[in-house]
């Protein structure tokens, strides 16, 4: 099993150097943060891919086939919610 290498670095760092968390993110996930705390993570597609089991689109990832997918699907009018208040 090859070592990741995790690499930390502040919103600020990030902006002003994109190209160096981009060649970070080939050795592991780079964390960017902000004001001190994990905010996002850089990760190589690749990687991505791998934690999503490449999957790349919702009737991927609910498991539905190419002759599946051709549902039709209803959306029921949306119903005026919005009541006045009641101040009494």
């Amino acid at each position: 099993m090859v070592a990741l290498t995790v690499t930390t670095v502040s919103s600020r760092e990030f902006n002003q150097d994109t190209g160096r968390a981009k060649i970070a993110a080939r050795s592991g996930p780079v964390f960017i943060t902000d004001r001190g705390r994990p905010a996002h993570v850089l990760l190589t597609f690749e990687d991505y891919q791998r934690l999503t089991g490449g999957q790349e689109n919702i009737i991927d990832l609910i498991g539905l086939s190419p002759d599946e997918a051709d549902i039709e699907f209803e959306v029921s009018p949306q119903r005026d919610l919005a009541r006045p208040a009641d101040l009494s």
